[in-house]
């Protein structure tokens, strides 16, 4: 994340006043030095702009809208943005130092691909992290957010039979986080954004070849049904399943990529 401000109130202040047997206390050379601690740490807005641009291209990346290589040049994305390249850079070396964004020679800045072992690291961390996220959102979960969830799998479901790929990849978000989100643990969902911050790009590698599919019913359909029924066991169970299930042709697709030898320039 990006560094906290730096607190400038009645700790900061502590931090550089003198000591009370301080022999300039009170004298012109405190006044000075006071002066001058002052223009080093003075107040900056609690949400600074490179913070702001660094939550913009996170949520972009979480919701598949970059792509596995894609290249980011600075200034271009200053432009989209309405902003200067410095707050700019400074949030893209904050994603590099995240894993998400890659720094490749001469200051070539490009989205993460991951391997197959790097994904499938991560698939087993989520493993552990969704279905607990999953487990203590279902104490949030109204009858409203349950239709709310149908209705963004209504839309993933919608926009893969129209061959929509990208409104595809942000249903499922939608739908998942949808869940996450209510599970009233601010540490977690922090912890998979930034697994889904990795992740998020390489789903674009879904459609067509790694299309997701399932032997009886979709996963999303068994969740909703375990939310309705407030089933803990078969809501945890589900979401491991889409997992597993809906990601077996995603993992083969990128098993065969990387086994052709899916250049790395």
């Amino acid at each position: 994340m990006i560094a906290a401000p730096l607190d400038t109130g009645e700790a900061g202040r502590a931090m550089i006043a003198p000591a009370p047997d301080d022999p300039v206390a009170g004298s012109a050379e405190r006044v000075a030095m006071m002066a001058k601690a002052a223009a080093r740490f003075a107040p900056i807005e609690s949400q600074s702009l490179s913070d702001r641009v660094y939550r913009q291209l996170r949520e972009k990346l979480m919701r598949g809208l970059l792509k596995p290589d894609e290249r980011l040049r600075l200034r271009e994305v200053a432009l989209a943005l309405g902003t200067s390249e410095t707050p700019v850079r400074e949030a893209v070396f904050q994603l590099v130092r995240d894993g998400a964004l890659e720094l490749k020679p001469h200051h070539y800045i490009r989205v993460r691909r991951l391997t197959v072992a790097q994904y499938l690291e991560i698939r087993d961390i989520r493993l552990l992290l969704e279905p607990l996220a999953a487990e203590r959102a279902l104490d949030h979960v109204d009858a409203a957010a349950i239709e709310e969830l149908a209705a963004a799998h209504a839309r993933l479901v919608a926009a893969e039979a129209a061959k929509e790929y990208e409104p595809a990849i942000r249903a499922n978000f939608e739908f998942h986080f949808g869940l996450y989100w209510r599970s009233g643990m601010p540490a977690l969902i922090e912890l998979l954004e930034n697994l889904w911050m990795r992740v998020g790009p390489m789903l674009n590698l879904l459609y067509p070849h790694g299309h997701p599919q399932y032997a009886v019913r979709h996963q999303h359909e068994n969740i909703l049904d375990a939310l309705r029924r407030r089933d803990r066991v078969g809501l945890t169970a589900a979401i491991r399943d889409d997992l597993l299930e809906g990601g077996r042709n995603f993992l083969r697709h990128i098993e065969a990529l990387e086994a052709e030898g899916w250049r790395d320039e």
